[in-house]
């Protein structure tokens, strides 16, 4: 990948990483007032081997502010409707998350209306004009379509990292693909059905054929006579189904137009606040975890 001289950007899925140790961390973990707290022990975690392995110089955390306010949920309402809300225990943690993240001299990013994948690409999209690459860290599928020449995704606990070239070879079509694909076979996820009878496969093979849904839409009469199982019968769903699979498409396409700063010094990591020793003793951190805060704080 082609990225000498190009200052980096860190731009992090921090609700993946929330949940990630809400789930994975054993329930011993109380702060002052007896309140669980071991996501946020676990984010911490997270948070400060990041820093320490990349000693990032520009990084924002994006966090999803509800799942219901999203700008998506207008449209369709039943986006995302199959996930629970977090229970209150889990809520208040993730409020604790962003006070330790923004201690560390770390900026947090988040919206009502739009969500963090929004936040990410539109800060992406602004950095990528002023000359900055950007690492997304996250094992979302739905970031590939941000992925430009010089960018990367970071699935940070499986250390692995790709380009554009990784989305083809992760889902079989490119980049700018991605939000296509997954309105053509869905993505359960976040409840959004895709068209019928249309798998990752087929999907994956339609766009090679016809490049984007719109141009497949248009030419829909040509679906028949491809080497395709059943083309028949998807030809038939599409035509039955093409205005709903358009719609999908608003929701998988990340936003691009979020209200982010559109300054790379507003990335630019801080020297952190002094609210970070009353944190340590809410939180009740242990020694090694204080310890590292500590030399975070004053890097």
């Amino acid at each position: 990948m082609k990225t000498t001289g190009r200052p980096t950007a860190h731009l992090i899925d921090g609700s993946l990483y929330v949940f990630r140790a809400w789930h994975s961390m054993p329930d011993q973990f109380h702060d002052a007032d007896g309140h669980p707290v071991n996501a946020v022990h676990g984010y911490t975690r997270f948070l400060c081997e990041l820093l320490e392995r990349e000693r990032p110089t520009h990084l924002a955390v994006a966090f999803d502010a509800s799942l219901t306010t999203s700008f998506r949920n207008a449209i369709y309402p039943a986006y995302k409707a199959n996930r629970e809300l977090p229970p209150p225990d889990l809520e208040r943690q993730f409020v604790l998350c962003r006070a330790v993240t923004q201690a560390l001299g770390v900026r947090v990013m988040i919206d009502h209306s739009y969500e963090a994948d929004d936040l990410i690409g539109s800060t992406l999209w602004h950095l990528r004009g002023r000359g900055f690459r950007s690492v997304i860290v996250s094992a979302d599928k739905d970031f590939g379509q941000l992925l430009g020449e010089h960018d990367e995704q970071w699935d940070f606990a499986r250390n692995l990292r790709w380009g554009p070239a990784g989305v083809f070879e992760r889902l079989g079509v490119h980049p700018e693909q991605v939000a296509d694909f997954l309105a053509l076979c869905g993505d359960a996820v976040d409840n959004i059905p895709g068209v019928p009878g249309v798998g990752a496969k087929t999907a994956a093979a339609l766009l090679a054929h016809f490049g984007s849904l719109d141009e497949l839409l248009g030419r829909i009469d040509e679906v028949p006579f491809l080497r395709l199982r059943g083309a028949a019968s998807c030809a038939a769903k599409l035509k039955e189904h093409g205005e709903s699979a358009r719609l999908y498409r608003r929701l998988t396409r990340i936003a691009l137009d979020a209200p982010v700063s559109d300054t790379a010094d507003a990335l630019q990591r801080q020297r952190g606040g002094t609210e970070l020793e009353a944190l340590c003793e809410q939180l009740r951190f242990g020694p090694l975890t204080r310890s590292r805060l500590r030399t975070l704080n004053d890097a």
